[in-house]
């Protein structure tokens, strides 16, 4: 009996180890774009959902404070909202737009990346940045 027992106390142990680790390496398995959950707008210090990310479900004026102020390379808006980026902290200087839906999730035109310092939900938006080369129609 008392082997029964710690026959069947090694068996749970070597299942429980095994299904631990597994779980783990799904989680690590999502990348890039991926990791941004639900329901939150997501910038990346790298193309493609690469590198550091942040995720915000709300106004930030000063990406600095997050480590992602001038640093920001891509993006998933996975809200609802219209999000307006501001090169400047404190929603100033100029803005470009990142959409809510499908299409609010890429790389930064050339022009926008390491460049951006504050986030807004749903603002009024400020003066454009300008159209990016090759983006004029």
């Amino acid at each position: 009996m008392r082997n029964t027992f710690r026959a069947l106390l090694v068996s749970v142990a070597v299942a429980s180890a095994t299904a631990l680790p597994s779980s783990m390496a799904h989680a690590a398995e999502a990348g890039g774009y991926d990791r941004c959950p639900d329901g939150y707008y997501c910038m990346f210090s790298g193309l493609d959902g690469t590198g550091d990310m942040i995720t915000l479900k709300g106004s930030t004026p000063d990406l600095g404070a997050l480590g992602m102020n001038d640093r920001a390379k891509s993006d998933w808006n996975r809200t609802s909202s219209t999000i307006h980026l501001w090169s400047e902290a404190n929603y100033t200087g100029c803005t470009v737009v990142t959409s809510a839906g499908p299409t609010g999730k890429g790389n930064f035109y050339s022009d926008y990346r390491d460049f951006l310092s504050s986030v807004q939900f749903n603002a009024p938006g400020g003066p454009s940045c300008g159209t990016p080369p090759g983006e004029d129609g």
